[in-house]
């Protein structure tokens, strides 16, 4: 075993025994990064428990109890099951996500005891052998000790794009990922003491994607509080002065009764509860989601970017065939072809190649890589010449015969690279000056079946499609065709300006882009934001990571390069392009559902913040107990919003999601709030007891209620109806369009509240005294603010649709 210090093993090819590599997991010598998919248990806990609001019902949980009204402390059990639903709705969501993003964790290549083997990239450990190949992210700090023309994108560290050129004995850092080439090294420092984590740069720190359903229900929950905290003052000012008489046990059940009201107290569990739903959902279609925020995130996508390859083609492409170039020998071309392919670092060309070619079994001198920059490859052979393999453009000299039937070639929708020889051996990366075309070589790509279908969706809902290749831009444009794109006339990036306005004026006008550089699919996203562009960009090459981080929403492919999922808010699995639409419609189906949530809670706050005042101004008791707020909240809202968040909805994205809430929710609560007071007011008066002898009738001894004393609750009955009625219509125009389910939904909860007044257990325990004809009084009083809201639903949507139209 090596003891510690002991760094003998950095120049054993076969790296670590299995001994050596637990002796430094016991130390703690392991490569463990402080990223998590999820919250931890205890955090989870703490997120769905201890909120300003559970504080605020809590307090007054306890307030209540202390007064013995136990039947008014019903919202506190409410108040723990929202806070255990939470609890085990996202506990159930970690342990799902939690063990796919396990089953899709990077991971890295290591030598030990002899064998190269995989190993997940967090049990990397010290001194460990590790392997890099075109596409990995190197995983820990280290020097190189074998080098074929490797190549980093180091942007994570410097900022700077453009590839670096590693050999052996440069220090490579975490954090960097490998665009061309091969090397072996050993890590040296591993975990926290990385690189990449001490600065906090690596491709693996996530920015955080924008939500404007969590920023606009934090502005909403940051005004409510200040509501909050404004009127619950007033309301123990009030009812000290209307029932102060009673006790301050009354004062505090009345006060209490208003402030419970203004408290949005499952908002935000079934805002949290939508998503984590959805990304569950999504889990089941091979869509990873890796930053819950992306669902919604792209429902607001208005423009998305796509490769050719692996998006609308397979990603796998095949040998067809090679052309000799006049004068050039067939057979010699073909061992040229075959020796290039006969390379364990090929890419996804050479391996086409490969399959179909055999090798000469030509020894190797030198080796240049390709890369998406560079756009060739070159191998030089002991006692042959020197062989090139890339794109036309950049390998041709200018236009000729050669480049018609390129261009002739690649109208067809082929893939078309040229074969050119050299007699100078190979020294840096740059291209020999004895350049020689000896043959085209074709390839074909294979058209994803549901590419079309997938293409129709997107422009059905509005979603610009952006084709964004390095391949030649005529190709390209034949494949965009061939899948019902609209391509136009395709650009080739190497002509496009540096200037981000003069290229956003491109953009605008062009659909298909060829040849285009990494940098350029970056620059390509600054300028789509820059125009007020929401920017979808997928990609599965490294040369697409950059591009994805500084999109809104990075896409990545399941089968792309590590460094590329690592950036990526979303990730398919299985590689299918088709899943987009069922994360845009799942996106959608959250946006609407926690809009239509939202209009009841905030409809409810402004009812309850109405009533405080009014009663405070006209010196009667808020006219309901906890237990009444309780029953309205479950059977009009908390019930149905349950249901309502996880629903189907096909709704089309709009901005403006505070907005509308704001113009629908707090007139229509308004209404709601005057409403009750109008029913109040009346119920007293011809019913229970004038407003100006409440105080002097009715003492009441909290929790219970005489014969004599049987007035005194009318009025609040005759309220609670009224609410009902007109909450019961907001729930009505909130659920519109109408389904079977959500009539069997409304049905059942109007059917719940008509148990509560029929009910003699029930009866008793919301203390409901209902004549009949207060009960129509309720009902009529309750039916005109019915309307009024619908008049207010009419206007809402009215300017909704004439903002749309304006947009």
């Amino acid at each position: 075993m090596t003891a510690p210090g002991d760094h003998s093993t950095l120049t054993r090819p076969e790296g670590l025994t299995s001994t050596e590599v637990a002796d430094r997991v016991a130390r703690g010598e392991v490569n463990r990064l402080s990223e998590r998919t999820s919250r931890s248990i205890g955090e989870i806990v703490r997120a769905n428990v201890l909120t300003r609001f559970n504080a605020i019902l809590g307090a007054l949980f306890v307030l209540i109890m202390i007064t013995g009204s136990f039947a008014d402390g019903l919202f506190g059990l409410i108040l723990v099951a929202n806070s255990a639903i939470g609890i085990t709705q996202e506990y159930l969501a970690k342990r799902k996500l939690d063990r796919l993003a396990l089953l899709n964790a990077p991971t890295t290549r290591v030598v030990r005891n002899g064998e190269v083997t995989v190993v997940a990239t967090t049990d990397v450990v010290k001194d460990d052998l590790i392997e890099l190949r075109t596409g990995d992210e190197v995983p820990a700090d280290g020097t190189l000790l074998a080098s074929a023309g490797l190549e980093l994108n180091e942007a994570n560290l410097t900022g700077e794009s453009d590839p670096v050129a590693h050999g052996v004995g440069d220090a490579i850092m975490s954090g960097t990922s490998v665009v061309a080439g091969s090397g072996r090294y050993h890590a040296s420092t591993v975990g926290a003491d990385a690189y990449v984590n001490r600065i906090a740069a690596d491709a693996r720190k996530f920015t955080r994607t924008r939500s404007e359903i969590q920023d606009s229900i934090n502005t909403l929950l940051k005004y409510i509080t200040w509501v909050i905290a404004v009127a619950l003052p007033i309301t123990i000012w009030s009812q000290w002065r209307t029932v102060g008489e009673q006790g301050w046990q009354e004062v505090v059940i009345r006060s209490a009764a208003g402030v419970v009201g203004l408290v949005p107290e499952g908002l935000v569990l079934l805002t949290s509860v939508a998503f984590l739903l959805s990304a569950v959902q999504l889990t089941r279609r091979n869509v990873l989601v890796q930053q819950l925020p992306a669902v919604e995130g792209l429902a607001r996508v208005d423009i998305v970017c796509i490769d050719k390859t692996g998006t609308l083609t397979v990603g796998e492409i095949a040998f067809e065939g090679v052309t000799a170039l006049d004068g050039q020998d067939e057979a010699e071309i073909r061992c040229g072809l075959g020796a290039l392919a006969d390379d364990p670092n090929a890419n996804g060309t050479l391996t086409a190649v490969g399959a179909a070619l055999d090798s000469p079994g030509w020894s190797r001198t030198q080796t240049i890589p390709f890369n998406s920059a560079r756009k060739w490859s070159a191998a030089s052979f002991e006692g042959h010449d020197t062989w090139l393999l890339g794109a036309p453009e950049v390998l041709l000299d200018g236009p000729g015969p050669i480049r018609d039937e390129v261009v002739r070639l690649a109208d067809s929708g082929r893939r078309v690279v040229l074969l050119a020889r050299s007699a100078e051996p190979l020294g840096e990366a740059v291209l020999p000056s004895d350049l020689t075309p000896c043959a085209l070589v074709t390839l074909t790509e294979q058209v994803r079946p549901d590419a079309r279908a997938t293409l129709d969706y997107f422009r059905e809902q509005g979603v610009q499609v952006k084709v964004i290749s390095g391949d030649n831009p005529v190709t390209v444009s034949a494949v965009a065709r061939a899948v019902g794109l609209d391509a136009g006339e395709a650009i080739d990036a190497r002509t496009l300006p540096d200037d981000q306005d003069a290229l956003r004026e491109v953009l605008a006008r062009t659909t298909v882009f060829g040849r285009v550089t990494p940098e350029q699919k970056r620059a390509f996203v600054h300028a789509l934001q820059a125009d007020g562009h929401v920017v979808a960009m997928t990609g599965d090459g490294v040369n697409d990571a950059l591009a994805l981080k500084d999109a809104d929403i990075g896409v990545a492919m399941g089968n792309g390069a590590q460094a590329t999922k690592a950036v990526a808010e979303l990730v398919l699995l299985d590689g299918k392009f088709s899943h987009l639409p069922d994360v845009l419609a799942e996106g959608r189906r959250v946006i609407g559902n926690v809009e239509r949530v939202a209009n009841l809670f905030l409809a409810k706050n402004a009812m309850s913040l109405v009533a405080i005042i009014a009663a405070a101004v006209l010196a009667v008791p808020f006219p309901f107990l906890p237990r009444h707020l309780t029953l309205v909240s479950a059977v009009t809202i908390g019930i149905p919003a349950f249901f309502l968040a996880l629903g189907p909805n096909k709704r089309r994205y709009l901005p403006g999601f505070l907005g509308r809430i704001l113009r629908f929710a707090v007139p229509a609560g308004g209404i709601a709030g005057l409403a009750v007071i109008a029913s109040y007011l009346l119920a007293g008066s011809n019913y229970g007891v004038p407003p100006d002898e409440f105080v002097s009738r009715c003492r009441v001894e909290t929790g219970a209620k005489t014969v004599s004393d049987v007035a005194c609750w009318q009025p609040g009955t005759g309220a609670t109806i009224t609410l009902l009625v007109v909450f019961f219509w907001i729930l009505i125009v909130l659920s519109r369009p109408f389904r079977p389910w959500k009539v069997a939904l409304v049905a059942a909860m109007i059917g719940l509240a008509v148990l509560a007044f029929v009910v003699p257990f029930a009866r008793t325990f919301f203390n409901f005294d209902a004549p009949a004809p207060l009960v129509w009084q309720s009902l009529l009083i309750g039916a005109v603010g019915a309307a009024l809201v619908e008049v207010v639903y009419r206007t809402s949507s009215a300017v909704k649709a004439a903002h749309h139209v304006a947009d």
